[in-house]
This record gives C-alpha cells, sequence and structure tokens, in this order.
C-alpha cells in the first residue's frame, strides 16, 4: 500500500474544482474535488501509521509446548532462551509470554485489514454513486468492453469500484471471525481458534485483490469537472443558504437569519426560482444586505471555507506517508516499490 499507488490525488491543472458536497445523498455546501480526495487520502495515513505499530505488537514468535510453560525444555529458563533464538531466527519479535490463548494480536491484524476494506470501500461506492449517469461527476478508466454489458452496448459499470465494495464487507465480516477466536477455554482453546485458519488468509488474498482494484480505478479516474459545475449550481443556490444564514445573523440575528433564508428556500424550491432572486425581494433582507454582498453570499465559489487549506496540510505531509510506507515491515523486506512512482505537485484540486 503506497500512497504513490493513489494517483487520482495527482492534480490535472491548477484551476479549483468546485462540487456539491452531499450529506445524506443531498446537496449541503459546496466542497472541492481535492478536499474529498485528501479526505481519502488521509484514512490512509492512519492506516500507514497502524501499520508501522502492528509489527511491534503482532509480528510475534509461538512458541510455547503443551500449555504454554515450555517445561519440556528444561528448568533455569531455557525454553525462554530458545525462544529468544528462535525469534531472532525468524525476524519475529520475542513475546512477553506465551500467547496460545490471548489471541487479540491475531484479531488486531483482521480488524486492520477490515478497516483498509472500510476506507476502500467508501471510497468505492462514492465513485458508483458519482459515475451514475444522473451524476456523471467521475468514472472508472475506460477499457473496450470493460464494464459492459452482453444486452446493453451503452453500459460502462464501475465493475472495480463494485468488487471493492464487495471485498470490503467481506474482510468486516472476517474480522468478526477473528473477534470471536479471540474467546478461547483454559489454556489451550478447544476450537475457536481453528476460524483463522479462514479470515486469515482470505483476509489478506480479499484485500490485496482490493488494493489491486483500487490501484487500477484511482489511477485513471476520469474526472467530469463540467458535471460538478452544473451539479453544483443545479440547487439554484440552495447550496449556499448556509453562507447566506451565517451573513445575515450579525444583521437580525442568527435565529431569525435562519427563518428568514428556511422561507426563502422553500419558495425557491416550490417557485423553481433561484434563491438569489428570492432574497432579493426580500423584506427582512432589503436594507441589511445590499446587492453585491448577496450576490456573493450565493456564490459557492466564495463559500469553500478551508478546503484548500485542508488540502495543502494533506499534501504538505506526504512526506511523512512515504517515509511511513519504507518502515513497514515487507517494505523493508523487499527493498522496492511495486506500482507506479507518481510525484504529487501542489495545485488547487
Amino acid at each position: 500500500m503506497h500512497t504513490s499507488d493513489y494517483t487520482f490525488y495527482k492534480p490535472c491543472s491548477p484551476k479549483i474544482r468546485p462540487m456539491a458536497g452531499r450529506t445524506h445523498l443531498q446537496h449541503a455546501v459546496p466542497i472541492t474535488f481535492g478536499y474529498k480526495c485528501a479526505v481519502y487520502l488521509s484514512g490512509f495515513y492512519r492506516h500507514l501509521q497502524r501499520l508501522n505499530e502492528l509489527e511491534s505488537r503482532c509480528l510475534t514468535v509461538q512458541f510455547g509446548g503443551a500449555a504454554g510453560t515450555l517445561a519440556s525444555l528444561g528448568p533455569e529458563g531455557m525454553g525462554v532462551r530458545v525462544r529468544k533464538q528462535l525469534a531472532a531466527e525468524l525476524g519475529l519479535r520475542d513475546p512477553l509470554i506465551t500467547w496460545h490463548v490471548a489471541r487479540d494480536n491475531v484479531a488486531e491484524i483482521t480488524n486492520f485489514l477490515a478497516l483498509i476494506g472500510g476506507s476502500l470501500g467508501k471510497v468505492a461506492l462514492d465513485i458508483i454513486l458519482m459515475s451514475s449517469n444522473e451524476v456523471s461527476e467521475v468514472s472508472e478508466p475506460f477499457l473496450p468492453h470493460r464494464g459492459a454489458s452482453s444486452t446493453m452496448p451503452q453500459k460502462r459499470n464501475p465493475i472495480s469500484s463494485e468488487v471493492i465494495l464487495a471485498a470490503s464487507k467481506l474482510l468486516r465480516a472476517n474480522a468478526g471471525l477473528g473477534m470471536d477466536a479471540m474467546v478461547s477455554d483454559f489454556e489451550r482453546a478447544s476450537g475457536p481458534w481453528h476460524l483463522e485458519w479462514v479470515c486469515i488468509p482470505d483476509s489478506f488474498v480479499v484485500c490485496c485483490g482490493a488494493l489491486h482494484q483500487a490501484h487500477f480505478a484511482l489511477s485513471g479516474i476520469v474526472v467530469n469537472t463540467e458535471a460538478m459545475v452544473t451539479n453544483l449550481n443545479s440547487s439554484q443556490g440552495l447550496i449556499v443558504a448556509e453562507a447566506v444564514m451565517m451573513g445575515l445573523a450579525p444583521k437580525i440575528g442568527r435565529r431569525q437569519a435562519h427563518d428568514v433564508v428556511y422561507r426563502a428556500c422553500t419558495i425557491s424550491i416550490e417557485t423553481k426560482t433561484s434563491l438569489f432572486n428570492v432574497l432579493i425581494e426580500d423584506r427582512e433582507v432589503k436594507g441589511k444586505l445590499d446587492e453585491e454582498t448577496l450576490r456573493e453570499l450565493c456564490d459557492p465559489l466564495k463559500y469553500l471555507g478551508c478546503c484548500q487549506i485542508m488540502v495543502d496540510t494533506v499534501i504538505d505531509n506526504l512526506p511523512e506517508m512515504r517515509q511511513l510506507e519504507s518502515g513497514t515491515v515487507w517494505d523493508r523486506q523487499s527493498h522496492r516499490h511495486d506500482g507506479p512512482q507518481i510525484n504529487v505537485v501542489r495545485s488547487n484540486y
């Protein structure tokens, strides 16, 4: 898992990509596509932190004998010394004590993989929704006949995202099996830990598959900026109702401002009139906000908040993310990165 693989974040031009931020599947406030992508990327930064922390807790040797006491190797700590040497030869950590029936370290691994699956699933679900014909803001890379239908030639289904979404569900289910395996009896479980034989290898295979599909989908994702702008403006200014309310609040009080803008939004929806045109005729707004101020408050590009600042913060953190990548156990063993190396250049996106 390398940050350089997430090439969807590579800027395409120096222009801001405004789009509608959505809550409960409805327009909320304006955001930028770069902000959305930076939120995705921040999750994988935390996963890299977790991955480096896992090594000390979970990559420990298991060597304990029948009930974990190492009695068969003789007195005076011989068993502990053998275990320590075995750990060194295998490149694993020497645990404080036998962990036959303390399976939290194993469960942590399956839950970590499930967390990766959850983050990938969120990205996949967004792509699926944004690639619907009604929204049409992004789409997966096009290859001839990929995602096509045997009866509907026009189809370009988001195949990778669908696979990722299914994989994320499997990973969460396997995490539950790992938790079940923790509940074991006495000093050697009578069966629960056998669940790990299923959930551990399956989780690694499924997670690798999901990451592979994510690399394909995100490295060539198609961004339809025109559709983003069209959708942003489709509510005729309703998406900046909060901005108008906050601008009006110092003049008449927040609660009254909310009621005024709420009424204006209702009229806008019912009459299919822009929010600006409704507000400019409102007697409670006249005299409080001049036309220029009101027009500025109704401009989605003027209500992006701290989007760009937070995007810049994530980009500034990329060197640390790459340092975390190079610190992972399998990256040290392989001494190489699989996948393309992309230099992320700062840009408004």
